[in-house]
């Protein structure tokens, strides 16, 4: 069951190929610049999938570009990119770095001498957040970061922490569209945003901004991390809770008239791709959601409960079931352990399971990394945790330490993948046999 648990992983991998998902859309890219007699291409790209895209649109663009700049996770663009107009930059993530800050600066830059006879063609995926970084005035790097560590440390999901990073930057919110104005503009965007809303993926720089001010101080003081934060963040978003910074482009404004946001590849596309392969192999499949979201513990447990409603239903017969669920989930860190929110889950999936025969549960990132970690995340099954006991190991006090890539690594049952080089969140995999 394991290797079926894989390969229906794998087949999902497949369907959001960021490469084929760009190579897609080339058309229209094409028929653009004819009907619109626009005479050049300008490239600026940022996300873990911002290198395969970027090779993809050479392929079917290459003679029409004039440059790009394109950033990335460091080690994520094994081989680079072909020499020639578009410039790489690699950059840090889930933290921003000063490469974060530099590609953004080129980026920009580059956009500056963009016309109202370019097209810009932005190239957004899972990540752009961190990796393409241009802090407001008054704001350093090392506060950005440090709002940053302390918002996901706090639990914060993707979309609070995006609402926050909107309003504290330059090129977030709409405001990439505000520099490549008069440009013709069209954003190709990979989802790892739960719904694909696309003011939120790498925080919406092409789109309309939906959140305020208010709402960003909101969340800073929900978490209770007020005093925590870089005093300069705090008195910003006071500041611009209370009129005295304007807001962030909003639906309307002029700077949008010329942009086209297009979803090219989303969570939604990967579990359809799971379940029919799950199909293929003999299983029933079923996908649960595709907007899980929470503790990644407390969403094991509810996976858990969906394991067992679906075991009383296989008592009348002999069908092999396979449950899919996707999304992203959030850890709240109180241990000194190491992981990612796919390996805890799939620790306290492994408790709740604990002596369970015909049950096998895969939970992993998309985009090939979990957390501060090289693995994407875990394997588990009834055995995973009688196993580790009698090693000597307590399970429990793994999940309690937050210490869950550990708790695999020594127990067996780390998956990795490596970069996969797309990002449209997670997927969990259970497979159900009588």
């Amino acid at each position: 069951m394991n290797r079926d648990a894989v390969e229906i992983f794998q087949e999902a991998l497949r369907a959001v190929d960021p490469r084929a998902a760009v190579a897609g859309h080339a058309e229209r890219i094409r028929a653009i610049c004819r009907d619109e007699g626009l005479k050049d291409i300008v490239v600026v790209g940022f996300g873990k999938a911002a290198c395969p895209m970027t090779r993809a649109l050479l392929d079917e663009m290459g003679g029409s570009i004039r440059g790009g700049v394109v950033v990335t996770k460091y080690g994520h663009c094994e081989g680079g990119v072909p020499a020639g107009p578009i410039e790489l930059v690699e950059a840090g993530h889930p933290v921003p770095d000063e490469n974060s800050v530099a590609g953004a600066g080129k980026a920009v830059g580059l956009l500056g001498q963009a016309g109202r006879e370019s097209l810009v063609v932005c190239l957004i995926s899972g990540g752009g957040s961190a990796l393409f970084v241009s802090p407001m005035e008054g704001l350093s790097l090392d506060d950005k970061q440090e709002m940053t560590r302390i918002l996901l440390r706090g639990g914060a999901d993707i979309m609070e922490l995006n609402t926050v990073r909107k309003h504290l930057s330059r090129v977030k919110a709409g405001r990439l569209a505000e520099a490549a104005w008069p440009a013709r503009v069209v954003s190709l965007i990979l989802s790892d945003v739960i719904g694909d809303p696309v003011d939120f993926i790498a925080s919406g720089p092409t789109a309309p901004d939906t959140t305020t001010w208010a709402e960003a101080l909101d969340i800073v003081t929900r978490y209770d991390k007020a005093g925590e934060m870089p005093q300069r963040i705090m008195r910003i978003l006071r500041d611009g809770a209370g009129g005295k910074i304007p807001d962030t482009p909003k639906e309307g404004n002029p700077v949008f008239d010329r942009v086209e946001n297009l979803v090219i590849g989303s969570n939604r596309i990967a579990t359809e791709a799971a379940r029919l392969k799950a199909l293929a192999l003999g299983y029933e499949p079923v996908v649960l959601t595709t907007e899980l979201q929470g503790e990644a513990r407390e969403a094991a447990r509810r996976l858990y409960r969906q394991v067992l409603e679906s075991q009383s239903c296989l008592e009348s017969g002999r069908r092999r079931v396979c449950l899919i669920a996707g999304g992203e989930t959030t850890v709240t860190v109180r241990g000194r352990g190491l992981g990612g929110r796919n390996t805890e889950m799939a620790l306290a999936f492994a408790l709740a399971i604990e002596g369970t025969s015909g049950v096998t549960f895969l939970s992993a990132g998309t985009d090939g990394t979990d957390g501060p970690t090289d693995a994407a995340g875990a394997l588990a099954d009834g055995q995973t945790v009688p196993g580790a006991r009698s090693l000597g190991l307590n399970p429990q006090a793994f999940l309690d330490d937050n210490d869950s890539y550990r708790f695999f690594e020594q127990a067996g049952g780390l998956f990795k993948t490596g970069p996969t080089g797309t990002n449209v969140m997670d997927l969990q995999i259970i497979l159900i046999e009588p």
